[in-house]
């Protein structure tokens, strides 16, 4: 959600044309909506609001400085190629898969790559 919501914001601040970006908007929103649906069901609604504060904040300290936006666009590969590993890494410990195909992850890691 992180990444999603600086490469909308670089876009949105250059003014690059509203095709580039049009789909971030669409995928940011799912993302909200399936977090909202996991705090939902595990019963930690109350974070709802914590979260909503830190994104609506994120989103208005990303264009406080030229600088901080594009430090912002930099870090988003690492924070990428984070959660794959941190993916990766609670697959290897439980030693299940569910349903994620091997192909799944090696397009994953590739495009993260």
């Amino acid at each position: 959600l992180f990444s999603f919501l600086v490469f909308l914001r670089y876009q949105m601040y250059y003014n690059y044309p509203l095709q580039t970006y049009l789909e971030y908007p669409i995928i940011i929103a799912q993302d909200v909506i399936l977090l909202l649906f996991i705090l939902r069901f595990s019963g930690n609604m109350k974070r709802a609001l914590f979260y909503a504060v830190i994104f609506g904040g994120g989103w208005y300290m990303l264009t406080l400085r030229k600088r901080i936006l594009d430090m912002a666009m930099n870090f988003c590969t690492l924070i990428s190629a984070a959660s794959k590993v941190a993916q990766l890494r609670c697959l290897w410990q439980t030693k299940e898969s569910g349903q994620v195909s091997a192909l799944t992850w090696s397009l994953s890691a590739y495009t993260c790559a």
